[in-house]
């Protein structure tokens, strides 16, 4: 019979609230989702206060606060603070966005932390990125030739060089897969907006030279099509990138090849 509620571990509950700073005058409210494998409770959402005086001006800053003052079982990735690496990513006040880049101050009210949505979480803020991963290493995203190998680099000119600007920019956040609704519902077929933008990213390489089995690889119902061209890739994306337009230029060169 065909099971028409949630999972009970799929139900938020409350959690710890954990107390003021003393002598605080310039307090935030923290609320951040939590959640382990290893106890078998529900996930809850945990409330911290973070003395903002004492505390970098970035939502990592309160986070790296947090773990080293107040709560040192607090889970989450982190390593550039730069916004380079992308393991920050998180959804933060509504918005996939990098903790690293994502200012305080840009929040307004109690600050909202959840892992990215639609993935398996690992542990707090941390997803599950594997099949992300897998998709990504899906598309080849390396140079493939069948020329003899050049004795020093592979060419290419200026113009060909300024195609690949939009693209080579992505840090693989999962920021914009993540706030895909083609992707909530496809994910174990539809590649979504990150390894579509850096399949195109090598299809129009002018030193690659497996154009064609890229697009055949790519013609697929699920793979490519089930971009709707939401936009959300394109709103949410920290570097300003756009995947739906590499995804529409995709499509696009599927048509002009069958004319």
């Amino acid at each position: 019979m065909a099971q028409l509620t949630l999972p009970k571990n799929s139900r938020i509950r409350t959690g710890k609230t954990w107390p003021k700073p003393e002598g605080a005058k310039n307090v935030r409210k923290f609320s951040i989702y939590r959640w382990s494998p290893d106890d078998g409770e529900n996930p809850r959402v945990d409330t911290y206060f973070v003395d903002l005086d004492s505390c970098g001006p970035m939502v990592l800053d309160a986070l790296i606060k947090i773990k080293n003052e107040i709560d040192p079982t607090l889970t989450f990735r982190r390593s550039c603070r730069e916004g380079i690496c992308g393991s920050c990513a998180m959804n933060i006040d509504g918005v996939n966005t990098l903790a690293c880049t994502w200012g305080i101050d840009e929040i307004k009210g109690d600050v909202r932390i959840y892992p990215l949505p639609h993935m398996p979480v690992v542990k707090d803020l941390i997803p599950d990125l594997t099949h992300f991963y897998a998709q990504h290493e899906s598309v080849m995203p390396w140079l493939e030739t069948k020329s003899n190998t050049p004795a020093k680099e592979w060419k290419q000119s200026i113009e060909d060089r300024k195609k690949l600007d939009g693209h080579y920019e992505c840090i693989m956040c999962a920021c914009c897969s993540t706030a895909c609704p083609s992707y909530w519902w496809n994910g174990d077929r539809y590649l979504g907006p990150a390894a579509l933008l850096h399949a195109h990213r090598w299809i129009i390489d002018s030193r690659d030279e497996a154009t064609g089995e890229r697009l055949d690889d790519l013609e697929d119902p699920f793979k490519l099509y089930r971009c709707h061209t939401i936009m959300n890739c394109a709103k949410t994306c920290p570097k300003g990138l756009n995947p739906a337009k590499a995804i529409q230029d995709i499509k696009k060169m599927m048509v002009e090849r069958t004319i």
